[in-house]
């Protein structure tokens, strides 16, 4: 297990039977990056992972 699966299983467990918008996480990413501006290009690439997960000739 990855350190960081610790803060996923974390979210799966408190909040994993919520239903959320794509809305609601872009602005959860935004406050994120706001209070954190060191994490701004992990948070981009993230999201655009997010966006592209059906284009098939995307590269990650």
């Amino acid at each position: 297990m990855y350190f960081t699966d610790r803060g996923i299983e974390e979210l799966a467990s408190r909040r994993g039977e919520e239903t959320v918008t794509l809305d609601w996480l872009a602005e959860r990413l935004r406050d994120f990056v706001d209070l954190n501006p060191e994490f701004e290009t992990p948070i981009e690439r993230f999201a655009t992972y997010l966006a592209r997960l059906d284009d098939e000739d995307d590269d990650f």
